[in-house]
């Protein structure tokens, strides 16, 4: 019995806060922080294979945090990982092992394993469901090559459609971002994996469209838009680790940012886990960001912040003389070390830490993954354009295709991927072929590449073209592989655009192929949107691949031939330029201009001069081979409270003869608010298939409290009043509208403990029987203010009247009930709690 009390923390039938709490007690202060540090592979790699020896020289014979072996093969890296994780159970003090790590947006990045569509391109099938099963297969993958934690998913906002990194997002939007991210965290954890979310927060934005560079904005911008992405995961799916980001916001890194990685991340939200910095992002803080010193000073800020272990640098080799000179307190060091042992202990790592070095092979690329990703690659496609139903092309009238462009005969894997071969997946010009045989002839140019300005190919394309019925060009970008393969990127993480045109002169190549007089296809195969609006005026049929993955090829050709009858939907939209960004669909009121008045050369307007703002194809929009009809909405409920939960239901018929697949999408507008809030924002969809002829019911819950919005107060709040609800096939295509009013008659606040650098309203002690300056605003349930209204501590003297801006101001204490009365309208009474800031809303008598 003394024995098992011993090792409390080798027994897997305890709880894990009480095992973290044991072994933390036993570990030396250099153990501690031996646990906040990465192994990476230069410290133990001799000629391809791990060196024990050399590790134990670096680690001085101590179990670290995280471990890479990213540029082994994937033989290479089960057996390192074999070879580490024994030598740690078995020959170091307290035997704990390390959490080896891979990086997983859109598979398994090692040599045989299954490359599945962009992240881009898996939130274009608007389908969580194919997001979780492929979650599921790369963590399959993971779990026999020995790795515990994958770098993913990208819960990042993509607003800036310049940043390289667009590709690696689901988006422009936090609904669909945070939707697709619990289906992927989800996933990951069928086989135990550590997911981890990234990058926290709001990295999505870079200044001008610059990785790395700053981000602007506001606390209710943060709030609103983009912390809701990773509190949904973090609530709904529990991962074990978070990422910071490089970025800074509003000036702050986020990496030495308690605010953020403590009062918001861990105090507000509440996540469990450990921070993992993102890569060399601690010592950013002083050689980039300029707000560290040096190494030293960058640890003891990232530390006190909240990053529990240092990725990519060695900053934290300073944590042990920082304790001992007095300038860090252990307590930070207990703190982080609990949350990634936390971490392994949750996700079984000490009882399971070994690969499968026998049977790993046929886990590998099985026929269910494959199958799987040519099923997202087939949902993912974007049918941008189809005049007179060009597309699909039939196959027995058809008898010659030009198949032009520098992506015709290359595959397009994406950033995060472990090859740029073509013998690892399917071209667009090998899928036409094997789907066509010898029944059309493909007369193949690839005209241009997609960068240079050399045109000597042109000939040959417009040849092609000539001697065709029809032509279909590849054109878009090439990505990065893992950030090191860099020859030719024009997409993929630190490849940004200053513009949004087709680079090199694959436009030009376009416009040539128009002019000989043939039906030609634009499809666009890249990371990112491009500016198309020559090819939104004359090209007939548009379609946007994305990177489809490793059966890209086979995908499209199915789709221009019919085979398969595209539904993916934009998840981010299409500017008209560059300098038409930003072009997200969620903008607010005044985003769009005032005058209305667009104009062109030949007649200049305002709004813009020479353009308009709107964009040129907009979020949610994708076309279909058949045509869908929305009728009979229905709302269960129209006077709704904020603890309510509606359904939203509507009738969808396929009118067409083809069998498709629609993505009914909720829009909501509220009508008056106390801030501006988005013209619109989506709050839930419904993908359906349905067959020619036939009718289903898409069925949308939305709970009220999604309602919400920050006031100028700064609390999170849902505002009484009307919400115009819009059923629509894209955000700038509705199809249906019904209102909705909240009937509450004074605003309830879902949350007011807000971080204190947001709000300093709070009653820190509410028992002091302190008298406080109570402030507010009172206003109507359509949210215009009430002037004229007598404010009263119920049974006591003291009053107040409301101003012309219906604000008052009145001293009360804690459990106070404060009195609104004005003719016309009902009193209310509210008591006082820890707010200093009481916001009222006062309905009609009688209503």
């Amino acid at each position: 019995m003394a024995q098992q009390n011993v090792e409390l923390y080798k027994d897997p039938n305890q709880p894990v806060e009480a095992r973290v709490k044991d072994l933390l007690h036993r570990m030396t202060l250099e153990e501690k922080i031996a646990q906040m540090r990465h192994v990476h592979s230069e410290q133990y790699d001799v000629k391809g294979k791990p060196d024990i020896q050399k590790l134990n020289e670096f680690t001085n014979g101590m179990s670290f945090g995280c471990v890479e072996a990213l540029p082994y093969s994937s033989e290479q890296f089960l057996k390192a990982i074999y070879h580490i994780q024994k030598h740690l159970k078995e020959k170091t003090r307290l035997g704990i092992p390390i959490i080896p790590i891979m990086e997983g947006l859109h598979g398994t990045v090692q040599d045989g394993c299954t490359i599945y569509p962009q992240s881009i391109a898996l939130a274009s099938t608007f389908n969580p469901e194919l997001a979780q099963k492929m979650a599921e297969q790369i963590a399959g993958e993971m779990k026999v090559m020995g790795v515990k934690q994958a770098l993913a998913p990208d819960l990042d906002l993509a607003r800036e459609q310049r940043w390289g990194r667009v590709e690696e997002t689901y988006g422009e939007d936090p609904f669909l971002v945070g939707r697709m991210g619990v289906a992927y965290v989800k996933g990951l954890r069928k086989y135990n994996l550590i997911a981890t979310p990234k990058h926290f927060v709001a990295h999505g934005t870079p200044l001008g469209g610059i990785n790395l560079s700053s981000v602007e904005g506001g606390d209710r911008q943060l709030f609103s838009m983009y912390l809701p992405p990773f509190e949904k995961v973090i609530k709904e799916a529990n991962p074990l680790s978070i990422m910071n980001c490089y970025s800074s916001y509003d000036g702050v890194p986020i990496t030495g940012s308690s605010y953020f990685l403590t009062d918001i991340l861990r105090k507000r939200i509440g996540f469990k886990g450990y921070v993992y910095s993102d890569w060399g992002s601690v010592s950013m803080l002083y050689y980039f960001h300029k707000t560290a010193t040096n190494g030293s000073d960058a640890a003891l800020q990232s530390v006190k912040a909240g990053v529990d272990l240092e990725a990519g640098g060695e900053d934290y080799a300073n944590l042990l003389k920082l304790v001992q000179e007095k300038k860090l307190d252990e307590k930070y060091i207990d703190s982080a070390v609990s949350h990634i042992l936390y971490a392994k202990f949750s996700s079984g790592l000490f009882e399971d830490p070994l690969p499968d070095t026998l049977n790993f092979k046929q886990y590998f690329h099985t026929k269910e993954s494959v199958a799987l990703s040519k099923k997202i690659a087939n949902e993912s496609i974007v049918l941008l354009k189809n005049e007179s139903n060009i597309l699909p092309f039939d196959i027995n009238k058809i008898k010659s295709l030009a198949v032009v462009g520098p992506n015709a005969d290359q595959v397009q894997f994406g950033d995060y991927s472990w090859s740029r071969n073509n013998k690892d997946g399917i071209t667009p010009l090998a899928g036409l072929r094997k789907l066509l045989g010898n029944r059309v002839k493909l007369n193949y140019a690839s005209g241009c590449d997609l960068t240079s300005l050399n045109k000597d190919g042109f000939a040959n394309a417009i040849k092609a073209a000539q001697n065709s019925d029809a032509v279909v060009v590849f054109v878009g970008s090439q990505s990065a592989s893992l950030a090191r393969e860099y020859q030719n990127s024009t997409s993929g993480e630190g490849f940004d655009l200053s513009s949004l045109t087709l680079p090199g002169v694959q436009e030009e190549l376009i416009q040539a192929l128009h002019a000989t007089g043939k039906q030609v296809i634009v499809v666009l195969v890249s990371g990112r949107p491009f500016a198309l609006p020559f090819e939104a005026k004359n090209i007939p049929a548009i379609l946007v691949q994305w990177y489809g993955g490793e059966q890209a090829g086979a995908a499209i050709a199915e789709v221009l031939f019919g085979d398969v009858n595209p539904s993916g939907k934009l998840p981010i939209s299409f500017a008209k330029s560059e300098g038409h960004l930003p072009a997200y669909y969620n903008h607010l009121p005044t985003d769009k201009g005032y005058y209305k008045s667009p104009g062109t050369n030949e007649k200049p307007g305002r709004d813009y001069v020479f353009s308009s703002p709107e964009a040129l194809y907009s979020f949610g929009h994708g076309l279909s081979y058949t045509k869908f009809d929305y009728t009979n909405l229905k709302v269960s409920k129209t006077q709704v409270q904020e603890n309510d939960t509606i359904t939203i239901s509507v009738e969808v018929k396929n009118t067409g003869d083809k069998d498709g697949a629609e993505v009914v999408q909720l829009y909501v507008r509220d009508v008056v608010s106390s801030v501006a809030t988005p013209v619109k924002q989506l709050k839930g969809f419904s993908k359906l298939e349905i067959k020619a002829g036939e009718m289903q019911i898409a069925n949308i819950q939305l709970p009220i409290s999604e309602l919400f919005l920050y006031n100028q107060q700064m609390q999170k709040v849902v505002e009484p009043g009307e919400f115009e609800l819009q059923i629509g096939a894209s955000s700038s295509d509705i199809k249906l509208k019904k209102t909705i009013t909240l009937v509450d008659n004074s605003i309830s606040s879902i949350e007011n403990s807000l971080p204190k650098s947001i709000s300093k309203q709070e009653i820190t002690n509410p028992n002091d029987g302190k008298q406080y300056l109570i402030t507010g605003t009172v206003r109507d349930v359509q949210a215009t203010v009430l002037p004229g209204v007598t404010v009263m501590l119920k049974g006591k003297s003291q009053k107040t009247i409301t101003n012309s801006k219906g604000s008052y101001q009145i001293q009360a204490g804690v459990n106070d009930v404060l009195q609104f009365s004005v003719d016309g309208y009902t009193t209310r009474e509210v008591k006082v709690g820890k707010s200093k800031v009481i916001d009222i809303r006062l309905a009609p008598s009688g209503k």
